[in-house]
């Protein structure tokens, strides 16, 4: 009998931590004795995981070693966390680029690497237009950072509709991974009959699934385990990767398929301290030959295993809420377990942005329209100016869409203009809802790329949004009193620089 495969996905991210004017990742006393969460993750959890530590093992005549798990894992990595490791930790983004490469070969073909959207939004909950922009940017991103496209995309928060795996299709993403709670109801292919699950018919994740999309798209999804993916993000399964392993052959090791889970990625190191070894020790044993499966990643599994079933999912729905992708935009009793409080901030928080949103798109249409030929696809192709930022290569990108060499004040202006739509989409990064207050770093964060995005639209615009803006989001009132305008302004006040606002 064939060995069932093994797939483990780490979903790595973290939000942008950035000034929005300054470009550089301030201090966060939180995040001591590092200078910040992006440093602090990278030493416990992104590094290790390019190098991890293998005791010496007497029985196989083993000495202690190192073992690149990017390498042997299927894994994401959100873009503006990879930018940060590209600017701060080259090593890390080297590693994890070799990591991928290495997977293609070891894979036939297929590497370990996937996409993930650009700014961690909840993609369900987002204009058609952003929705798009979020996947193309994401899919670029990728393609520059490690030299092909991927095969896959993770949704951020596992959130999913029909038009958002529509985006995918369009776009040639042949797969993704969702909860398997997702999943609403299943037939084979070409039976008429549905069976709908619940909880006592749950869906068999041991084999890729169908959805078929309007105007004969089409896109494959993997639904991981859900017990398995929970023992290991909140169990101490880690902690003795021999006995992981074990209990895996025991539960899984007789039965074909594949056999896989996904999770954080700070989970192997970070949320569990030296998970990165318990990991590594797994993954070196299946690759020695030495267990009951063999490793796969999701490309490969699905080239050598197409889906002889089809699914329909719920709408809008996600891997960490309950109740869709209310965490998102209500009060809807998911927390991050920070603190007890309301959450009756979340709704009019999302309105404000929305507002915002809406305000600034007239302002880049008019403005780039008479700058660019095409505004709008201008931003999608922007990306590529985003990975690899020099004077040369906006210069490039602004002559051809502009179809003529533009003056040095127009360049300028269609630079502020795409970067005022660049921070509009960063102040969706899903962790401002995630947490429990409106004063947490997260959402300070979002406020803080909305207040730059007010800047860039210009001078002669920002007492007007700024009015509108703060307006609304006066509404949202956090758990120590404050009220979203009162947040504003200390935002403002604590990290924009005293130099020109559109510099």
């Amino acid at each position: 009998m064939r060995k069932p495969a093994l797939c483990i996905h780490g979903h790595f991210y973290q939000p942008p931590r950035e000034n929005p004017w300054t470009g550089r990742v301030e201090a966060q006393p939180s995040a001591a004795p590092a200078h910040d969460w992006n440093e602090r993750i990278t030493e416990e959890c992104y590094r290790p995981n390019s190098a991890a530590r293998l005791l010496p093992h007497a029985e196989r005549n083993l000495g202690e070693r190192e073992f690149m798990n990017y390498a042997h894992m299927s894994f994401d990595f959100g873009p503006t966390l990879l930018a940060y490791l590209a600017r701060e930790q080259r090593d890390v983004h080297e590693a994890l680029v070799a990591g991928d490469r290495d997977a293609v070969r070891r894979f036939s073909g297929h590497g370990a690497a996937i996409a993930q959207s650009y700014s961690h939004s909840i993609l369900p909950l987002a204009s058609a237009r952003d929705r798009r922009t979020e996947v193309v940017w994401g899919l670029r991103d990728f393609e520059l950072r490690f030299g092909r496209r991927s095969e896959g995309l993770w949704l951020p928060e596992c959130a999913a509709d029909t038009p958002t795996l529509e985006e995918l299709a369009d776009e040639g993403v042949r797969f993704t991974i969702l909860s398997p709670r997702q999943a609403r109801r299943i037939r084979r292919i070409g039976s008429e009959n549905w069976t709908m699950l619940d909880g006592d018919k749950t869906i068999d994740t041991r084999v890729p699934y169908l959805v078929r999309l309007g105007a004969g798209r089409q896109i494959a999804v993997f639904f991981y385990d859900g017990p398995l993916a929970h023992s290991v993000a909140f169990g101490r399964t880690l902690c003795d990767g021999a006995a992981f392993l074990a209990a895996l052959e025991r539960e899984h090791g007789h039965l074909p398929g594949l056999v896989h889970f996904a999770t954080d990625g700070e989970t192997y190191g970070h949320h569990q301290r030296l998970g990165e070894m318990g990991l590594a020790w797994l993954l070196e044993s299946v690759e020695r030959g030495e267990s009951a499966f063999d490793l796969t990643v999701y490309g490969r599994h699905l080239e050598k295993q197409p889906p002889i079933h089809e699914v329909e999912i719920f709408e809008k729905s996600s891997w960490s809420c309950a109740h869709g992708v209310e965490r998102w935009r209500s009060a809807c009793g998911c927390s991050g377990g920070r603190r007890q409080g309301n959450q009756s901030w979340r709704t009019p928080l999302r309105e404000a942005l929305d507002l915002l949103r809406d305000l600034l798109a007239p302002i880049y249409e008019r403005e780039c329209g008479e700058l660019l030929e095409d505004p709008w696809g201008a931003r999608d192709r922007f990306a590529e100016v985003l990975v690899r930022r020099t004077p040369r290569i906006e210069n490039i990108f602004l002559d051809r869409e502009a179809g003529r060499v533009l003056a040095e004040p127009d360049k300028l202006r269609a630079l502020q203009l795409l970067d005022m739509q660049r921070h509009a989409l960063l102040m969706y990064a899903s962790c401002a809802w995630f947490f429990d207050d409106l004063s947490d770093i997260e959402p300070l964060q979002t406020v803080a790329h909305a207040a730059r995005a007010i800047e860039l639209a210009g001078v002669r615009e920002v007492p007007r949004l700024e009015r509108l803006f703060t307006n609304a989001l006066s509404h949202a009132v956090g758990n120590d009193g404050a009220t979203g305008d009162v947040v504003y302004e200390r935002v403002v006040a604590a990290h924009r620089p005293a130099t020109d606002a559109n510099n």
